[in-house]
């Protein structure tokens, strides 16, 4: 019988999956869509491109949310809030690296605005109450975190955090915090991971939902088709 050699990579994406898959009969339920306001005050429009950074929880569930989103161009999984000698899945798995899982989206602000990009992060994308973890998934780089671009970012991210909470529609205290710090793209195959891989336990349990939400909660902010 001929002998497969795995690379490294493989390896640890398939011990990834079958870790997660092992947990998911043991974890809590998916996260459900609350229903809350707008922001009261957005980032105005300039230019045709913009960048933000959010952190919800595993990366691969936060991605497929936002690479459905209309005038997203692209989502890339990967570390913010550490430094960039221990930006990868191991060391951040560890929890001591200061990174959170986060996702870059590029966006166009003419068609899409950094409100609306939040509006979906506290909505449907992830639970902002749970303090450094989100569902099976526990550790300080699964906190509830954002990574303001510039200081309007960062006063519009405030003032939302701080409007949710007069809310009270969580019912309990929102987590998320605005942090500062760079960002790395995460390995290769974290990156599109739910879109290629739709029948993952995990996918199913946890992110799957999420996209269903996205389509009953924001129905006017779908794309055609999914931002690479």
């Amino acid at each position: 019988m001929q002998r497969v050699v795995l690379s490294a990579t493989m390896a640890t994406a398939l011990a990834v999956a079958g870790l997660y898959a092992m947990g998911v009969q043991n974890s809590l339920p998916a996260h459900a869509a609350v229903t809350i306001p707008a922001p009261a005050s957005d980032v105005a429009a300039r230019g045709t491109s913009a960048t933000a950074v959010l952190a919800g929880g595993c990366f691969w569930g936060v991605e497929g949310v936002f690479e459905h989103v209309a005038g997203v161009r692209s989502v890339t999984a990967g570390y913010a809030g550490g430094r960039a000698g221990d930006a990868n899945y191991q060391t951040v798995g560890g929890g001591r690296s200061g990174h959170a899982e986060a996702v870059r989206i590029v966006y166009d602000p003419r068609a899409v605005s950094y409100g609306q990009l939040l509006h979906i992060f506290f909505s449907v994308a992830h639970d902002p109450t749970q303090v450094n973890r989100q569902g099976p998934d526990h550790g300080p780089q699964y906190r509830s975190a954002i990574f303001p671009q510039d200081a309007e970012q960062r006063r519009v991210a405030q003032a939302y955090i701080a409007q949710l909470g007069r809310s009270g529609r969580f019912g309990r205290a929102i987590a998320t915090r605005v942090e500062s710090g760079g960002f790395w793209p995460a390995e290769d195959y974290h990156q599109n991971y739910m879109r290629r891989n739709p029948r993952s336990p995990y996918i199913m349990a946890h992110d799957a939902p999420k996209l269903r939400d996205l389509r009953a909660t924001f129905p006017r902010l779908l794309a055609p088709r999914p931002a690479a």
